[in-house]
């Protein structure tokens, strides 16, 4: 360690920092504003040391991290969605719980694990920061004690999850028999060497078993059974982080470890990784066909959506690499302004998660009903908004490596989701019923400035990321020939 490393790790630092001294705030005095305070103050002066970071250059830290632009480009992107998510978490739980401070340590630690992830060149920093991702987690799905559903989506989450790290341990214990070392350097060359057969069944056993661990977290095909679960029982707040932070923190882990620069993955693992691909599309937007509560619709239409992102990871090359990064920006934006509408229209003992909470909403409060028609269309891929530009760099990126049978699905699949954002729409632009569902909607407490602000400024940038996407774009475009 110099000072040049210790400056390019200045946002994982300063992120780890806040959260200690949040639990020092909490142990010497319990006060929910200043908890907030600290922990956005934080978030905020982490992204601040990005482009002190970046003054650094790209580097490599011990054997564990590489500190390059892809990486501060994720850390942004994840620092970002943990601020939304605790600015809605304030009045959720304020509302909701007698000691809401934990919630914004746990928040911390978790964004601290995920930006481990992205920074990591080691299967070793890998664990440790999906681990450390994972516990807090468990926590905050059943933060909501007098939930019983929010307890019960804890445990599922708990033992899934710990089955599913075994599993990943396992497999990198494979890896390391293999190949003598835990960096991604020499496992590259395992997988790339031309003498002999190209993969081993250890090795190949390996690269399966921590395929399980990682398709869990991104809530795959056939890794997905505990999602519409855990989306529904934990808390608005807490969904929306699994959503966006938990989910982007392991994408990109997942498209620096198999990023190909002149071509798409093939082999054995391609075929995996296509299969994954094909049935999560498909999968996710049937089962969500069939539900009545919006977060559990949101959830299925996640591994759709993760679906999606393996089609541009399969391209590979730098379109590829760069279609992923700009389809996931926009996916964390609109889904956590999706959250966040939901979560202000929620009362102090009620969530707006029926399909039939948003019945008449336009006709009662025409503001938040536009608001999330813009997220509803956006998740669809309807052109103007972010959605519809990241379907478009995906389909490119496919069409450039000939995955004919990825992008068919990917079209058939799209539009079967037109039908279930369909639904949410009609309900809300119908004229209102006046039952007692529709009446706890209707006398929400109102919506703090934070909130709509936060409400506004995600809107603003998915209407921004879908008309004029040359800015992002051109950074992703920098940021991933570091990959290469």
């Amino acid at each position: 360690m110099n000072a040049g490393a210790v400056v390019a790790l200045l946002p994982l630092l300063t992120i780890a920092t806040t959260a200690v001294v949040v639990m020092l705030a909490i142990a010497i005095r319990r006060n929910h504003k200043v908890a907030a305070a600290i922990s956005l103050i934080g978030i905020a002066v982490a992204l601040g040391s990005l482009a002190l970071a970046a003054s650094a250059g790209p580097r490599q830290v011990a054997t564990l991290f590489v500190l390059d632009g892809y990486a501060r480009l994720y850390m942004g992107l994840l620092l970002g969605a943990a601020g939304f998510a605790l600015l809605f978490g304030y009045d959720y739980f304020k509302q909701r719980s007698d000691r809401p401070e934990e919630f914004y340590l746990l928040v911390l630690l978790a964004t601290t694990g995920a930006m481990v992830l992205v920074v990591s060149r080691h299967f070793v920093s890998l664990f440790l920061g999906l681990e450390l991702l994972s516990v807090a987690l468990y926590s905050l799905i059943a933060y909501v004690r007098t939930e019983r559903a929010s307890i019960e989506a804890g445990i599922k989450y708990l033992v899934l999850a710990a089955s599913s790290s075994a599993a990943l341990l396992f497999g990198l214990a494979l890896i390391y028999a293999e190949s003598g070392s835990m960096a991604f350097s020499q496992f590259a060359a395992v997988m790339t060497r031309t003498s002999g057969v190209t993969y081993t069944l250890p090795l190949l056993t390996g690269v399966m078993l921590v395929l399980t661990g990682i398709g869990f977290k991104l809530a795959v095909v056939p890794f997905q059974l505990w999602t519409p679960d855990v989306y529904e029982g934990a808390p608005l707040p807490v969904t929306a982080f699994i959503a966006t932070v938990s989910k982007a923190g392991m994408f990109a882990f997942l498209l620096r470890w198999f990023h190909v620069p002149a071509a798409g993955v093939t082999g054995a693992t391609g075929l995996v990784l296509t299969l994954i691909a094909v049935g999560s599309m498909l999968a996710g937007n049937l089962l969500a066909l069939l539900q009545t509560n919006v977060k559990r619709i949101f959830a299925y239409s996640s591994i759709a959506h993760m679906g999606y992102l393996l089609v541009a990871l399969l391209a590979g090359g730098s379109l590829g690499a760069a279609a992923a990064s700009y389809y996931l920006a926009a996916y964390v934006v609109t889904i956590l302004g999706a959250f966040g509408l939901m979560t202000v229209l929620s009362g102090p003992r009620y969530e707006a998660a029926s399909i039939d909470s948003y019945r008449g909403l336009f006709w009662r409060r025409p503001l938040v009903a536009t608001a999330f028609t813009t997220t509803l269309l956006s998740l669809a891929g309807i052109p103007l908004t972010a959605g519809f530009l990241g379907k478009f760099y995906v389909i490119a990126a496919g069409a450039t490596q000939s995955r004919w049978l990825l992008l068919f699905t990917l079209v058939v699949s799209s539009t079967l989701g037109l039908f279930y954002y369909l639904r949410i729409l009609v309900a809300m632009y119908s004229q209102p019923g006046g039952t007692e569902v529709e009446a706890s909607v209707s006398t929400t407490l109102p919506v703090s400035l934070p909130a709509v602000l936060a409400l506004a400024t995600l809107t603003g940038l998915i209407v921004l990321l879908g008309v004029y996407p040359a800015p992002l774009w051109g950074v992703i475009l920098a940021v991933t020939r570091d990959l290469g």
